[in-house]
């Protein structure tokens, strides 16, 4: 498959799903009352997805690679978070660890399209094949 937009990217449409289940969170539990940690783990998650869109339009590989850099740190901030998140009991270990392997199944798969990206310097982001 052809990656013409952003959206095509598989990181990004799990990266969007990693979003609406910290939302949700948000929405079930005790998360929204404390203001600080809520607003940190929106900030991380949309992070993921939007570094990841905006990399796409950057141009060059060498710059879509720095933004899914940025995207695959903010996946290791949000899993430092979900940790918080467990300790002040704002999430069960099961929606912990669900979270937590959506966050790192984005991570790997950021991680495995910077290698690909690496070998293809000299391509334009607009030409990716999946």
């Amino acid at each position: 498959m052809k990656i013409e937009r952003f959206e095509d990217i598989e990181a990004w449409q799990i990266a969007r799903e990693v979003c609406g289940a910290v939302y949700a969170l948000v929405a079930s539990s005790g998360l929204g009352k404390d203001f600080s940690l809520k607003d940190q783990m929106i900030r991380s998650s949309g992070s993921i997805m939007d570094n990841i869109a905006e990399g796409f339009d950057g141009g060059t590989n060498r710059e879509f690679i720095r933004f899914l850099q940025y995207a695959k740190r903010s996946c290791s901030e949000l899993q430092s978070q979900l940790y918080r998140c467990l300790d002040q009991r704002y999430c069960t270990t099961d929606q912990f660890d669900a979270l937590y392997a959506q966050a790192n199944l984005t991570r790997n798969k950021i991680g495995a399209f910077i290698n690909y990206l690496s070998k293809h310097l000299d391509r334009r982001p607009s030409t990716y094949d999946s």
